[in-house]
């Protein structure tokens, strides 16, 4: 099969003028053609070679890419075989619901109040999950979540910079604020652990020391599959609880 004559693999093609490294740009490509269903579930990625070969790249190019999506949970490697799209399921907790939405079902009363807003380099894990320059600058914001004047979450956001120049602009609710200029988050990916309360976490919720909390790390996409929100929240268990129905 000629993969170089296939769009689907000509769309993959890095520039090699542009100032973004080559695998990084391979690595955005590939991971807007899955979203994007330009390969099924399941479906095998061609060996390093072959991919090299059809795109114009260094084996060592195509292994960094891959290696980054595998991180981020896109593809599977399975020994022997070869490399595989990473099936994705949806069930009713992937819905998209804003913080406020949520405590309002409840019958809380929803703020929040600033811890800091900043704009700082880029670490590697956001250049990895927002698709960003190594030299790219980000906007952090930290904040605390309430429920009737209880912190209930701390909550780490990161933005690209060149998307939030001025944090400072940000009002109480920072989803309306994007929506405002055109950024609507329509699609997340949620991952969720426990983990136990630092004594910053702990200090900043009134609660003990290691106390049992859910780590929700949220990765958000707008409409053209750009993702550009990476939050870590942590949540009190006592205000928290996802239920999921199976069927058979």
């Amino acid at each position: 099969m000629n993969l170089a004559t296939e769009d689907r693999w000509r769309d993959l093609r890095p520039d090699p003028e542009n100032d973004t490294p080559l695998y990084l740009q391979l690595a955005r490509k590939l991971a807007k053609a899955i979203h994007e269903n330009r390969w099924n579930a399941g479906e095998a990625l061609p060996s390093e070679r072959v991919l090299s070969d059809a795109l114009g790249v260094s084996r060592i190019t195509s292994r960094k890419a891959i290696a980054l999506l595998v991180e981020q949970g896109l593809i599977r490697r399975t020994q022997g075989a070869g490399s595989f799209i990473t099936p994705r399921y949806e069930d009713p907790l992937s819905k998209l619901t804003s913080f406020s939405e949520m405590l309002r079902r409840r019958g809380f009363t929803p703020s929040s109040q600033w811890l800091s807003r900043e704009i700082l380099p880029a670490n590697r894990e956001e250049v990895i999950q927002l698709g960003l320059s190594p030299a790219a600058a980000v906007t952090r914001l930290r904040r605390l979540r309430l429920a009737d004047g209880i912190v209930m979450a701390v909550e780490n956001s990161t933005f690209p910079a060149a998307l939030i120049p001025d944090p400072q602009a940000i009002g109480d609710s920072l989803y309306s604020f994007l929506e405002q200029r055109g950024l609507t988050i329509v699609r997340a990916l949620q991952h969720f652990r426990a983990v136990n309360a630092s004594d910053e976490i702990a200090a900043q919720m009134s609660i003990a020391p290691n106390e049992a909390l859910l780590l929700i790390t949220r990765v958000g996409y707008t409409a053209d599959h750009r993702a550009i929100e990476l939050t870590d929240t942590y949540c009190r268990n006592d205000y928290y609880d996802f239920v999921a129905e199976l069927r058979k």
